[in-house]
């Protein structure tokens, strides 16, 4: 990043405190719509497979828009870009929460995605050029916190806002904290900036989305609409043709969008690995744990998000000290500590019951999410520090973008598992009750027989979907054993600050 500076004798914190909280309300965003989706069919007027979209649209904006990021933070001082992005989530959420119909719904939870794909890479950039590599992981400990809480307190907020309100409070609220953000952006965030004379590669540009995009879109319809849907394996096929194109594109330029010699870098490539794995892992308690807890137990969305919430409380806890146990000891033992608990609590959930406890279903996941809060930050910015600082939007950028693809092909996976062997496990249950029969069974008999053997079997195949995350997690845990301490690829002089200014009015 090119940006000259003269810094005032003090650390960028009150950018990074604007930048903190604009990340805040985007993370948010990005999962309180998931409770309320059922309110909204109801009152739009749409099924199951149109509402989806409102998540699938999301992810698929974030997916083709982030690789972009790292020219854009090379092109771009960072109150531009920050701007920019903030006032497209504003307009978002406004969009939104005037909606009378799903197109402009659709259309309005695109443009806030188009603005919170700028924000985590930029972020977290900010972060990298402002702290020197022995005190990154505090910096990224407060960024964790951010990453990990706002996702993951969605839920419980958006089922009280929905059990007590309409849904559309859900966009009033953000809008004025956006706003805030996008006043205070505007009066305190004064860098500047070399001119830069880079443009960005058209065709580059077209193979990013067309790859990215359609991997997101294939893995995450998979799970919906079959493996055998031409909607699945035409967009796999045109998303990995397009990707090998774009990424061989990349190696021949003299500037590229995305930079993939990142990964010529072996902890910055090894963070990847178990950043993949981990991402996958993640979403088995995400999308399983819900429809045991909601369509096998009973239990309302209300309580189901509540069960959550600890955990998510935890892990805010645990971002900053895991950050400060990180510049003290490292990645390696944070990262062996947090997925052993991470794989033994995972296993748990491989044996769930009908009559498995609320109060132990509660303490599982919360020390399931206690584990994962001690390794994804400290693994990521291990990765990051070993990079020369001109990659480093490059690096962001990369871990941003593997993020987004590996929890759609982890969710996509496990869901498949699930569906799977739910229906095998159905078979061989009916097959078990048929035999017991003593008379041959009526149509009346049939139907109460499937019914009885439908909801253990699904349960039986969540169980196995978590049984394949336990694996998983396994893979990121051997790789752990392979973490070093990296020394930077280049010495960054002083505390980097040369390359972001701050001037306060």
């Amino acid at each position: 990043m090119s940006t000259e500076v003269q810094h005032k004798a003090k650390s960028p914190y009150g950018i990074i405190a604007i930048l903190l909280a604009g990340a805040f309300v985007s993370l948010l965003n990005s999962t309180l719509l998931n409770v309320a989706l059922p309110s909204m069919m109801e009152d739009l007027d749409v099924g199951a497979s149109t509402i989806q979209w409102l998540a699938t649209g999301y992810m698929l904006v974030n997916g083709i828009l982030i690789p972009t990021t790292a020219f854009l933070i090379q092109k771009y001082s960072v109150r531009h870009l920050f701007i920019a992005a903030m006032l497209l989530f504003t307009i978002g959420t406004i969009a939104s929460s005037m909606a009378h119909t799903f197109p402009i719904l659709l259309l309005g939870r695109m443009i806030q995605a188009s603005g919170s794909a700028i924000m985590m890479p930029l972020l977290m950039n900010v972060l990298l050029v402002s702290f020197p590599v022995e005190k990154r992981g505090g910096a990224m400990g407060i960024l964790g916190l951010v990453m990990i809480f706002a996702p993951a307190v969605g839920p419980t907020l958006s089922g009280w806002i929905v059990e007590h309100y309409h849904w559309r409070t859900l966009f009033y609220m953000i809008i004025p904290i956006a706003l805030l953000v996008l006043i205070f952006a505007f009066f305190k965030l004064k860098d500047k900036k070399d001119k830069n004379n880079i443009t960005i590669d058209a065709v580059s540009l077209i193979l990013s989305s067309l790859g990215f995009g359609g991997i997101l879109y294939g893995f995450s319809s998979a799970g919906d609409k079959g493996w055998d849907s031409p909607h699945v394996y035409l967009s796999l096929i045109i998303g990995f043709i397009s990707l090998a194109l774009f990424i061989y594109r990349q190696f021949k330029m003299k500037t590229p969008m995305l930079d993939f010699r990142v990964y010529k870098y072996s902890m910055f490539s090894l963070a990847s690995g178990i950043a993949i794995l981990l991402n996958m892992a993640l979403f088995s308690a995400m999308i399983l744990m819900p429809i045991y807890l909601q369509q096998l137990r009973g239990i309302s969305p209300m309580d189901s998000g509540l069960l959550m919430l600890p955990g998510a409380v935890i892990m805010g806890i645990m971002s900053p000290i895991t950050g400060k146990l990180f510049d003290k000891y490292g990645a390696k033992a944070l990262a062996l500590t947090g997925l052993s608990i991470t794989v033994a609590t995972t296993y748990f959930f491989s044996m769930l019951s009908f009559d498995t406890s609320y109060p132990t279903l509660l303490l599982m996941y919360s020390v399931r999410m206690f584990g994962m809060s001690m390794v994804m930050m400290p693994v990521m910015t291990n990765g990051l520090n070993q990079l020369p600082a001109r990659m480093n939007p490059h690096g962001t950028a990369m871990n941003s973008t593997i993020s987004q693809v590996a929890g759609a092909i982890g969710s996509a996976l496990l869901v498949t598992v699930m569906s799977t062997r739910a229906k095998a496990h159905g078979e061989q249950l009916m097959q078990q009750e048929l035999g017991k029969l003593t008379e041959q069974p009526t149509p009346d008999m049939l139907e109460q027989l499937q019914n009885q053997v439908t909801g253990q079997a699904t349960l039986n195949g969540i169980n196995d979907a978590f049984l394949v995350a336990v694996f998983i997690a396994a893979g990121a845990l051997l790789l752990a054993f392979f973490i070093k301490r990296p020394k930077p690829a280049e010495q960054q002089q002083g505390h980097g600050l040369q390359q972001l200014k701050e001037e306060t009015n």
